[in-house]
C-alpha cells in the first residue's frame, strides 16, 4: 500500500511540473517597451504570438499606445503600464493620440 501512495505522489508531482512548464510556455515572453522623453524604445519590436508586450511609461504626462483599428491602450498615466496580448500575426504601427511625432512598430510573427 505504501509503495502505491508513494508512486501516487510521484505522479502527482511529476504532473504538477508539466502543468507549470505548459502555462508558462502558455503565457509567451514578455516584452518590455519604455516610454521616457516622448518616444517609445525600443521603437521597433517584433515578438511572437501569445507574447505580452508592456509599455512603461517613466514620463510625468499620460500618453497611449494606440494602433486605428487593432488596440489602445487609452490613458497610461505617468509612472503607468498597460500591457496587450499580442495575438493576431501582422505589422502595426502605432503613436501616441497626445504625442503624434510619437511612433512605434510592433511585428507579431
Amino acid at each position: 500500500m505504501r509503495l502505491r501512495l508513494e508512486r501516487f505522489a510521484a505522479g502527482l508531482a511529476a504532473a504538477a511540473l508539466c502543468l507549470a512548464a505548459t502555462d508558462v510556455e502558455a503565457r509567451g515572453a514578455v516584452h518590455t517597451v519604455v516610454i521616457e522623453g516622448v518616444r517609445y524604445s525600443p521603437a521597433s519590436i517584433t515578438v511572437k504570438r501569445g507574447d505580452t508586450v508592456v509599455w512603461v511609461n517613466k514620463d510625468p504626462f499620460p500618453h497611449t499606445v494606440t494602433s486605428r483599428g487593432s488596440f489602445d491602450s487609452k490613458d497610461i498615466p505617468g509612472d503607468g503600464e498597460w500591457k496587450y496580448v499580442a495575438r493576431k500575426a501582422g505589422t502595426y504601427d502605432y503613436v501616441c493620440t497626445y504625442h503624434p511625432n510619437m511612433k512605434g512598430r510592433l511585428k507579431v510573427e
